[in-house]
């Protein structure tokens, strides 16, 4: 399986969580917080929960903000958060999803619109990004976790579609559908994942110059820096700058 799926602000890229601790756990807490208000607040009866606190556990976000932000999901009853999908083009043509957690619509739809505006690009209708995309379930586990040998097994025994090393961690596809299946089977013999989840993954990926990677790469990242943003995808392929 080729490529990489996402641009991810709360997703994992090594040092990231030491150069934006603070926002890494606001978004963090939110998603926590949701998830929360949506279901059981047991993590072990609440998928979507224990995703959440197992990313806040990777993020080593402390255990008591955990604690604060689940507590949350009962004190703010009033406030209703909303997961909307944003799609647009950025510089290159390269397809762009952005998926968002808000309290309010409107401000959300103007300030991402702004940022494809004021960075070379177009927010769309949807489609017009998902079509370049599949959603995929997506574990990612540390690579000292456990070894390359022992992870292929445990995916192909858990029914998952394919297992890659790379070389900070481990991840492992899985159709959709399949995605709580999978990861049960595998959290009983690993329980510490860097994220799981189900996340848009690119058919195929565009390898821009370098003067309009540089403009899609300042593109993703003010996505990311948008407070009521959580994921960002992209089908533009990774590449070290001179």
């Amino acid at each position: 399986m080729a490529g990489h799926s996402h641009w991810a602000g709360i997703k994992y890229k090594k040092g990231r969580a030491d150069r934006q601790r603070s926002k890494i756990f606001s978004k963090i807490s939110k998603e926590i917080t949701v998830a929360a208000k949506l279901g059981d607040k047991d993590p072990n009866m609440n998928p979507r929960l224990r995703s959440a606190i197992q990313l806040a556990r990777s993020a080593n976000m402390p255990k008591e903000n955990v604690e604060r932000a689940i507590s949350k999901s009962a004190a703010n009853q009033s406030i209703n958060y909303d997961h909307l999908r944003y799609e647009g083009m950025g510089p290159g043509k390269i397809s762009v999803i952005v998926e968002t957690l808000t309290d309010n619509k409107n401000r959300t739809a103007s300030n991402i619109r702004t940022i494809f505006q004021k960075h070379g690009g177009s927010l769309g209708t949807t489609g017009v990004a998902s079509h370049n995309f599949k959603q995929l379930g997506i574990i990612r586990i540390e690579k000292k976790t456990i070894s390359d040998e022992a992870i292929l097994e445990l995916a192909v025994e858990a029914g998952a579609e394919e297992c890659i090393s790379n070389e900070n961690f481990h991840e492992i596809f899985c159709a959709k559908e399949q995605f709580y299946k999978v990861k049960t089977a595998i959290e009983k013999k690993v329980d510490n994942f860097i994220h799981s989840g189900i996340e848009w993954y690119p058919l195929n990926q565009l390898d821009l110059k370098e003067d309009q990677y540089k403009s899609a790469v300042n593109l993703l990242e003010s996505l990311e820096e948008n407070d009521d943003v959580q994921n960002v995808y992209t089908n533009l392929k990774e590449k070290k700058l001179n």
